[in-house]
C-alpha cells in the first residue's frame, strides 16, 4: 500500500482528495493536515510515502514544509498542488525538493496515477505546468546558472548524460530504459549517480539542470 498524507488549509479540498485517493488501488490516506507545521508533525506520526501539499497555507506554507520534509532522513515524496497564478511558487517548490506538481482541477484518475508514479520514483508534472516551468527556466537563465549547469553536466559519463537528457524530456524510468536499451534497474542506478554528480535531490531538479545548461 502507498501511504498518503493530504496537507491543505481548505477542508473541502482535503476531504475531496481523501475521497478520491481512498478509492484508488493500493492507496491509503493515513492522515490530513491544515498547514505545513501540522503536516510535518503528521509525517513524523504516520510515515507517509507521498504527501499532497498545498502551497499557500497559514502558519507554514507548502514551500517551507516541503523543504523541511525533504531534509528528513527518510523523506516522503511531495506532490505540490498548484494553480496557474502560482508559477513563482512552483519554481521555489522545485528548489525545495518537490517531486511532482498537479493543478487542483486535475482529473481524479490522473491524481491517482500521479501518486503511483511519484511513489515509484518518477516525477509527475501536469503538461501545462511543465510548459510554464520550462518557459520560466529559459526566460530566467542567467550566464552564471548556465555555466554552473554546464560544469555539472560535464562531470557525467556519456551514458549518464544520455539519461539526464531523457529525464529532462520528462521520460519515465521505463521509457528511458526502452529508448536507451537499458534495464530499469540500470536506469535507476544511473539516476542515483546523477543526484550526486549534479548536486540535486530529485529528478525534477535534474531536468532543471539540463534546461539551465541549454540542453533541454
Amino acid at each position: 500500500m502507498i501511504r498518503i498524507l493530504v496537507v491543505d488549509d481548505d477542508p473541502l479540498v482535503r476531504s475531496g482528495l481523501a475521497l478520491i485517493l481512498g478509492g484508488g488501488e493500493q492507496l491509503e490516506v493515513v492522515g490530513q493536515a491544515a498547514n505545513g507545521r501540522d503536516g510535518l508533525a503528521a509525517v513524523a506520526r504516520h510515515r507517509p510515502d507521498v504527501v499532497l501539499m498545498d502551497i499557500r497555507m497559514p502558519v507554514m506554507d507548502g514551500i517551507e514544509a516541503t523543504a523541511a520534509m525533504s531534509a528528513l532522513p527518510d523523506p516522503p515524496k511531495v506532490i505540490v498542488l498548484t494553480t496557474f497564478d502560482a508559477d513563482d511558487y512552483v519554481m521555489r517548490a522545485l528548489a525545495a525538493g518537490a517531486s511532482g506538481f498537479l493543478l487542483k482541477d486535475t482529473a481524479p484518475e490522473d491524481i491517482v496515477a500521479a501518486v503511483h508514479r511519484v511513489a515509484e520514483g518518477d516525477p509527475m508534472l501536469s503538461p501545462s505546468v511543465t510548459t510554464t516551468l520550462i518557459q520560466q527556466v529559459t526566460a530566467h537563465r542567467s550566464p552564471e546558472r548556465n555555466r554552473t549547469a554546464l560544469t555539472r553536466i560535464g562531470r557525467l559519463t556519456e551514458r549518464e548524460r544520455d539519461v539526464a537528457l531523457a529525464v529532462g524530456r520528462g521520460l519515465s524510468n521505463a521509457e528511458i530504459a526502452q529508448q536507451l536499451y537499458l534495464s530499469v534497474p540500470t536506469v535507476k542506478a544511473h539516476i542515483g549517480r546523477l543526484f550526486a554528480k549534479l548536486e540535486v535531490d530529485n529528478r525534477v531538479q535534474i531536468a532543471l539542470c539540463v534546461h539551465d545548461a541549454g540542453l533541454g
